[in-house]
């Protein structure tokens, strides 16, 4: 269901209760627990989602979540409702800057594992295929991220 890879970071094993948690929720709640998708998740620095920003999206800076999805949403709608799965279909990678992660968390003052599951579920939903640049389509997203944090009991607090 998902891989854990550490890139240019020292390994932390307490990121990866959180990890699994946030994702085993995702899958569940979207119906797809049984379906042999997996993600993988690459913890990194900023320097590392610089780079890749740069070289695949042709944006020169650091963020703090990337998304790489393997299907398109309609593509991955039809596979989800017809069950059709290879054995072990990647949904995408989810890669996140674990620096980022703790520089909002103290930002937006609420925890680290708060900030880390957000960008968990932030980049899962758009390896679903939801987007929220345009305003009817973060009605969308939103909701079904907050719908997760708020199932793990995961506030703001």
């Amino acid at each position: 269901m998902y891989e854990i890879i550490y890139k240019d970071i020292e390994e932390k094993k307490e990121y990866e209760p959180i990890i699994k948690n946030v994702l085993e929720k995702c899958f569940e709640e979207e119906k797809i627990k049984d379906s042999k998708l997996c993600v993988t998740v690459t913890l990194t620095n900023p320097e590392n989602i610089k780079e890749i920003n740069r070289k695949y999206r042709n944006i020169d800076k650091a963020t703090d979540v990337l998304s790489f999805p393997m299907f398109n949403k309609d593509e991955l709608d039809k596979k989800i409702q017809e069950k059709d799965f290879e054995v072990e279909d990647i949904l995408g990678d989810i890669i996140i800057s674990i620096e980022k992660v703790k520089e909002q968390a103290k930002e937006y003052e609420h925890s680290f594992e708060r900030e880390l599951s957000y960008m968990v579920v932030h980049g899962f939903y758009h390896l679903m295929g939801y987007d929220h640049i345009e305003p009817e389509d973060k009605l969308i997203m939103r909701p079904k991220e907050e719908n997760i944090l708020n199932k793990l009991n995961i506030t703001r607090d």
